[in-house]
């Protein structure tokens, strides 16, 4: 498990739209709240995202940018975003890469067979790189309320 202190790992994966989008990029200049989900077009992946997506301004004000990632392909994101009306990245993590460097990714054994699968976690990670705060077997419901209070107080620390 990663923890409040430590350096976020980099990454660079592909966004709905096929963009390359790098962690890197956002330092110096944005916090970011990285969050892993299980699936497009899931109750608890809709709510995460939707509620996350009404808040995207507010995040904003903040200099705080949103980024979910799932092992869904970046079609199915660009269709997910469009029917849920989604207003930031989801990125395409098909390889299940960038979950296991944030401990997200789960191993599991149901009748006889291995399956990975996300467990549901979010990063707030400053605009140094620091992890500020790790959260891991998330609740979807009221999430995106309970970070956006934590990027406040970290303006707050910051200030």
């Amino acid at each position: 498990m990663l923890n409040p202190g430590e350096s976020a790992p980099d990454f660079a994966l592909p966004a709905a739209n096929m963009d390359l989008i790098q962690l890197a990029d956002y330092r110096g200049r944005h916090n970011v709240v990285l969050y892993f989900f299980n699936k497009d077009h899931t109750p608890g992946g809709i709510a995460e995202a939707v509620e996350f997506s009404e808040r995207v301004d507010s995040f904003a004000e903040h200099d705080t940018v949103i980024l979910g990632v799932s092992m869904d392909e970046c079609l199915a994101h660009e269709l997910f975003r469009e029917e849920e009306g989604i207003e930031f990245e989801l990125l395409s993590d098909a390889e299940g890469e960038v979950s296991r460097r944030y401990h997200a990714l789960k191993k599991w054994e149901a009748h006889g067979m291995v399956r990975y699968g996300i467990d549901r976690s979010t990063f707030v990670i400053d605009k140094h790189g620091l992890i500020r705060h790790a959260f891991y077997h998330v609740a979807p419901k009221g999430h995106a309320a309970e970070i956006l209070g934590l990027i406040r107080s970290l303006d707050s620390v910051d200030a």
